[in-house]
């Protein structure tokens, strides 16, 4: 099942950061060569989101309940913490809960772990 993503602004924002990051880089280097460190985070966290829309539930995300975040629409609602990154130092996280409707998520924040 298809989930359709809908963005809070820091996130949103977060995200374009990390897409403008990884555009620049490529024209830097001119497409040649290895991919550089802001284009293999943004490939990463954009994977991660995809992943998300398809099945929240999928292994490699390492799902899991997170508590320091308010859900943005029913206090009494979980949040969830996704993996983008993993045995790195500065993982990113993308942290997201099901809403405002069915068959819906919201990203609530994309983040380093601390």
């Amino acid at each position: 099942m298809a989930f359709e993503l809908f963005w809070l602004a820091e996130a949103q924002d977060i995200y374009e950061e990390l897409m403008a990051a990884a555009r620049a880089a490529f024209e830097k280097r001119g497409g040649k060569g290895k991919s550089t460190k802001p284009e293999g985070l943004f490939k990463q966290v954009h994977k991660c989101i995809l992943q998300l829309a398809t099945n929240p539930r999928h292994p490699g995300l390492q799902t899991h309940e997170y508590h320091s975040f308010p859900h943005p629409y029913d206090q009494n609602q979980k949040v969830f913490e996704a993996y983008a990154q993993n045995q790195t130092a500065g993982a990113y996280r993308v942290f997201w809960c099901y809403g405002p409707g069915k068959n819906q998520i919201t990203i609530i924040a994309i983040t380093p772990h601390p």
